[in-house]
């Protein structure tokens, strides 16, 4: 199944931006903080999903318009008093098809299913409002995952679709990694 070959193919890319954004976690100490860290996300949520919009149509995700997107991350920064000024620089992959499209959005879907976490990070840190994007899907969130991993199964038929959809699901951790390590390189 392509989703399974998706995650053991991608694991060295998605260990690195973990470990990326887990260091920025960590270092939230106030609101501020944590506003940093959504324009992080933002930037890149922003970037790559104009990136994948003409690809990602009602007829291939049916509730593509339902999903979490960046919307929620700049509501989340205005909520805590900030703005989208200042963003990082980010680049993205290239994304020509579909499947390179779903393949990109599985690392966006993907990182609800680390959200609840993130929540409890943040709430032991004190931070308890502008957490609407990992707060996910609440009770759908495993619904809305399947739904997701279902179309991204069955668009991919051959091998060199499966490999595409791949390569654009490890380039866009690489991609979404270099938001972070941009930011350490410059503070240096």
């Amino acid at each position: 199944m392509l989703s399974t070959n998706i995650k053991e193919a991608t694991k060295v890319a998605h260990q690195n931006l973990e470990k990326q954004v887990v260091l920025k976690l960590r270092a939230i100490r106030n609101n501020v903080d944590y506003a940093d860290l959504l324009k992080h996300f933002y930037a890149y949520f922003s970037h790559i999903e104009e990136t994948i919009k003409p690809y990602i149509t009602e007829s291939v995700l049916p509730d593509y318009a339902q999903r979490r997107n960046s919307k929620y991350i700049k509501a989340d920064i205005l909520e805590l008093g900030s703005d989208i000024s200042g963003l990082p620089y980010t680049t993205v992959p290239k994304i020509e098809n579909t499947v390179q499209a779903l393949g990109a959005l599985y690392v966006l879907e993907g990182s609800i299913m680390g959200g609840s976490i993130i929540v409890k990070m943040l709430e032991k840190g004190g931070v308890n409002q502008g957490v609407s994007f990992f707060s996910g899907y609440g009770e759908a969130t495993g619904m809305m995952w399947g739904n997701f991993i279902a179309v991204l199964n069955a668009h991919a038929k051959t091998e060199q679709e499966k490999e595409q959809a791949i390569n654009a699901a490890n380039e866009t951790f690489k991609h979404f990694a270099y938001v972070f390590e941009k930011e350490k390189a410059d503070t240096v």
